[in-house]
């Protein structure tokens, strides 16, 4: 983006999602409603993003106010969503509803939510020896996480005892899971074993697709290039696969596949 383009949104997300007194943004804006924001808990992975955003947009572009912005939300979220429990550091999915003082099964995590190549970034920005420990322990569970016949993640995870799908949430690697690879590929981190699990777990001839995770049956396939690309990019990490031409192109469709297609491009 341009620094104009970036300050317009900067100023969207201060003026409309900055609303909460812990420096978290609102996870929840609907254009077609008033007021906008119908859910005022925050999403981490939004955050750190963010976060994220504006530590990269302030270093370029020799920002400090956002650096300054940067620290603060990475100081909130170690404050807010960043928690030790039996023995692990986890990232709690929002402020609200996700403990084990929240729910029975509590902490319940959610395994897409940790975006490794921003961490040692929110360790800059807000240092503490947990981000490392956060990384670390994200890994460590990703490994253990092998529900149902393919041995897939599922989005919403239950850490109560052993990893399970949590209740009340479709046991399923769904569109919130699709980026666990990218993610980790992005960050560096390369586990041939963990990423060959995942590739072929999620895949139905080698295209991305929703599975359910008691029957192992995939759902929805997911043909778009920002889906396929997932795979493309881990193909391309294990053995040295080029992107094909088709991962190359992009144009505009739908905003999410769009933003992995250019995740996984960049």
């Amino acid at each position: 983006a341009s620094p104009a383009d970036f300050e317009q949104i900067w100023y969207f997300t201060r003026t409309e999602l900055l609303l909460r007194d812990d420096g978290l943004a609102v996870w929840k804006w609907d254009p077609n409603i008033k007021p906008h924001v119908s859910d005022t808990n925050n999403a981490s992975d939004g955050d750190m993003l963010i976060a994220y955003a504006l530590a990269l947009a302030g270093t370029a572009w020799k920002r400090e106010d956002y650096i300054l912005a940067a620290s603060r939300m990475a100081q909130a979220l170690l404050a807010e969503t960043v928690v030790r429990s039996a023995g692990h550091t986890l990232l709690l999915p929002g402020s609200e509803g996700f403990t084990g003082t929240d729910r029975d099964d509590g902490p319940v995590v959610n395994p897409s939510y940790w975006i490794y190549e921003a961490i040692p970034v929110m360790a800059a920005l807000a240092p503490s020896d947990a981000w490392k420990q956060l990384s670390e322990d994200g890994v460590a569970l990703l490994k253990t996480m092998q529900f149902g016949p393919r041995k897939l993640p599922a989005e919403w995870v239950s850490l109560s005892g052993q990893p399970q799908p949590a209740q009340g949430f479709d046991a399923e690697f769904a569109y919130n899971a699709i980026r666990i690879p990218l993610y980790l590929v992005r960050g560096g981190v390369t586990d041939k074993a963990l990423l060959t699990r995942l590739q072929q777990g999620m895949s139905k001839d080698g295209v991305p697709a929703t599975i359910d995770l008691t029957t192992g049956r995939p759902k929805t396939v997911l043909p778009d290039p920002g889906y396929r690309i997932v795979n493309d990019v881990v193909a391309c990490v294990l053995d040295g696969t080029k992107l094909p031409g088709s991962a190359l192109q992009f144009a505009p469709a739908l905003y999410y596949p769009s933003t992995l297609q250019l995740l996984g491009l960049a």
